[in-house]
Formats: C-alpha cells, structure tokens, sequence
C-alpha cells in the first residue's frame, strides 16, 4: 500500500492547555514547582562561583538526554509506522479474500480460508509488535518530562560552609534552584532553559496522546470471518503500569478514570469518548497511516529551533 505524504504542519508555539475536553483535565505543568525567580535573592559571588559550573554542567546533561530520547523517539516511531502499515496490510487481504480471484489455487481445498488463517497470525504478531513500540514511545515522553524537571540545581548546606554540595532537589526553603535568575552560560537563566523544555515536550505529549488513539482502533480491528477475541475501548489499559505511566505525563484523568482524550490545539469538540471500529475501512486505515507518519502535533521546524538555540547558547552540539 502506498503511504500519502501530507504537507508540513502548522507550528504550536503556545504554552496554553493542549486539550480541550468535557474531563475538565488541567494543564501539563512540566516545570512545577517553579518558585518565581524574580522574588528570589541572587546568591553571594562566592556561592554563585560554585553553583554556575554545576548548574552548567546539569543543563547540558539534561538537554543531552532530551536529544537522545528525540532521537529513540524517531527510531521507535518510524519502525511502529512500518508495523502500521504492514498491520492494514494483512488486515484488508483478510477483509476482500473472498472477493480475490486466485486463478489455479482456487481449487485448492480451503485455500481461501487457509489463507485468511495465516494472515490472522500475521495480524496477531504486528499487533503485539506495534503495542511493544507505542510502550517505547510512553517511556521516551516520561524520560523527557523528567528531564524538563531536573534542570534547576539546589544547593546543599549554607552559604557560609566552606565547600558547597549540590543535590537535585531543595533542602532550602528560599532557594529556587536557579541562582536567583541569573544567567547560566551567556544570555538565558534556567527558567528561559525550561520554557523552551516545556514546549518540546508538549509537542511529544500531544502527538503521543494521538498515537493512541491510533494504536487502540488498530488493536481492535478484526475480519468477520475471524471474530475478535479481546475487543479494546479507550477506557481500557493497553499494558501494565500504561495508566500510571500516562498520570506521570498528565494523559489520564482521575475523574473520569480513563485516559484524556486526544485533542489538537484550536480544535474544540464536545465528543465524550472514542468509538472504536471493528470494521475500519480501507481509507479510514489509510488515514492512520499517514496520521502516524505525519506527526501532526510536533513541529520538526521548532523543534530543530529549540536544539540549535539551546546548542549555541550551551555551546555543544545536541544534533
């Protein structure tokens, strides 16, 4: 089946609420807590000499790990679309079976029928598959929020000990873990490091949320001549621990004890939940695949943006 390319999608360059929906499901807060800089006190030049280089070297282990999880990111979404699509493969040779001509092999006995056997284990095989990636791709998003998290540097003990530690959380209670807002390398305070971290990972946020969707409506199609064993809903859990993964990045909703429900910037709908389809049709699975192709919610332009700008300011190379 050939793959449709689709043009370049717009830019979201907002940091409002990426969903839109009747759960009612706050904002994704990557960065919290977050004290405001601009009501914290610069520390001592004697602290802030020891603090600059450790929090030099946190940013630059923190974005170093937000670069490498984009790129498992690209290598587990590009072999999950070929499992997509060679997934509808299989799927719609099952559905018009029936309607092929087979030419000499049609006097085979049951030839028909063995056929659409072989390629329900096919099925059944790229289903597992494409449900192992989508878990890689669970735990690259969580891996980046946790990196957008980790990129203030507190100090440990007081201004006045003679050798300063430095630990990953605060054991002060005025210290922000910022170093009062001052500037880290050249331009740019922590807080301006977590905004642009903020925005990537919504990006991967979104699109993951999508992808879901996509993964349940493909894990649920089944042929009538091969009924559907285990037939999913939105509200069910596609592995072990998947809720819990999806709370760490805001995806699921307490509320309503499901998942939130996927949704694109600017686009309002009042659906209350996600209809799958046993007997999606040919155009309808080749929309999957050129939604999963597509990316839709992440901007590569912004993304490329955010790694150039964060590189020259850090001055290392995150390509």
């Amino acid at each position: 089946m050939e793959e449709t390319l689709v043009s370049t999608p717009p830019r979201f360059h907002s940091l409002s609420s990426p969903f839109s929906s009747s759960t009612e499901v706050s904002e994704p807060d990557y960065t919290k807590p977050s004290p405001k800089s601009s009501a914290a006190k610069a520390p001592p030049p004697s602290v802030t000499r020891l603090w600059r280089p450790a929090a030099q070297r946190n940013l630059r282990n923190q974005w170093s790990n937000l670069a490498s999880y984009r790129q498992k990111w690209n290598s587990s979404s590009s072999i999950a679309r070929s499992h997509v699509t060679s997934l509808v493969n299989a799927f719609l040779s099952q559905r018009y079976m029936n309607a092929r001509e087979l030419g000499v092999l049609s006097d085979m006995p049951d030839i028909r029928k063995k056929a659409c056997c072989k390629l329900f284990k096919q099925q059944e095989l790229l289903q597992r598959k494409l449900l192992s990636f989508y878990k890689d791709l669970v735990a690259v998003v969580t891996h980046m929020i946790d990196s957008s998290r980790s990129m203030r540097c507190f100090l440990k003990g007081t201004s006045s000990s003679p050798l300063v530690q430095f630990s990953n959380c605060s054991r002060e209670e005025n210290d922000t873990g910022d170093g009062g807002g001052i500037v880290v390398f050249t331009f740019w305070s922590i807080s301006f490091f977590e905004e642009l971290a903020q925005e990537l990972v919504q990006m991967f946020t979104l699109e993951l949320n999508l992808k879901r969707l996509i993964v349940v409506e493909l894990l649920s199609i089944s042929c009538e001549e091969v009924p559907q064993i285990n037939e999913l809903r939105w509200s069910d859990e596609l592995y072990p621990g998947e809720f819990d993964d999806l709370c760490l990045c805001n995806l699921y909703s307490k509320d309503v004890c499901e998942p939130v429900l996927p949704r694109l910037k600017g686009w309002n709908s009042d659906i209350p939940t996600v209809q799958t389809k046993r007997q999606s049709d040919h155009d309808v699975l080749q929309v999957y695949i050129t939604s999963w192709l597509a990316e839709v919610s992440i901007d590569i332009h912004r993304v490329n943006d955010i790694f150039g700008l964060v590189s020259e300011e850090m001055h290392v190379n995150l390509s």
